[in-house]
């Protein structure tokens, strides 16, 4: 066994026993620091495998955004898991079929590739970030293109609504609260004081 299996069987160990302490710990945030670190474990066999920028995409945009945003989310929530934890026994069985289904096609695709022999193609001498770049504003430019102007339209498509105006609801004018003079706002009274008895 050569550095390089081993180090992949060491980072593999950590990520199953990481996926399944997410499962098995009852506290919610530390399911998602456990969830944090099957994503970083990922991403070290990712680079192990030379896919770099899937990598580097795995830390940045799970790690850095969606884990982040679910730890604020759960965090400030206040969640009553006990109530949610109730009726748990009653998924088992549809969870065991899934999960026996999910082994069953793992084991086909890999007896598949025992079987049918080495069909990888051969390593080009680019690294995978150059040739994902060339797939994409080369080969698929056009339906790359595609994507952005979807993605910009729903955009666009959700700041508007967001700022969209609703009845019933009260606004906040910024340029008026910063005009504002004390004239406006405070006004002296003149009281005369009574006489003392």
């Amino acid at each position: 066994m050569d550095f390089q299996t081993a180090v992949f069987y060491i980072f593999a160990a950590i990520l199953v026993f990481a996926a399944l302490r997410v499962i098995i710990v009852r506290n919610p945030v530390h399911a998602a620091l456990w969830l944090v670190l099957c994503f970083f474990t990922a991403a070290a066999i990712w680079l192990l495998l030379k896919a770099e920028f899937l990598a580097i995409a795995l830390v940045l945009v799970y790690v850095g955004a969606v884990m982040v945003l679910f730890l604020f989310v759960v965090m400030m929530l206040d969640i009553n898991f006990d109530n949610l934890r109730k009726n748990f026994k009653n998924y088992i069985p549809v969870g065991a079929i899934v999960g026996i289904l999910v082994l069953v096609e793992m084991a086909l695709v890999i007896i598949g590739s025992g079987v049918a022999g080495s069909t990888a193609v051969p390593m080009v001498q680019e690294s995978n970030t150059q040739a994902l770049g060339r797939l994409l504003y080369v080969e698929f430019v056009y339906p790359f293109e595609v994507a952005a102007v979807v993605l910009l339209v729903a955009i666009v498509a959700a700041i508007a609504l967001t700022h969209r105006e609703r009845r019933g609801a009260k606004y906040q004018d910024a340029g008026a609260q910063v005009r504002v003079r004390r004239a406006d706002r405070v006004r002296l009274v003149n009281v005369a004081s009574e006489p003392r008895e």
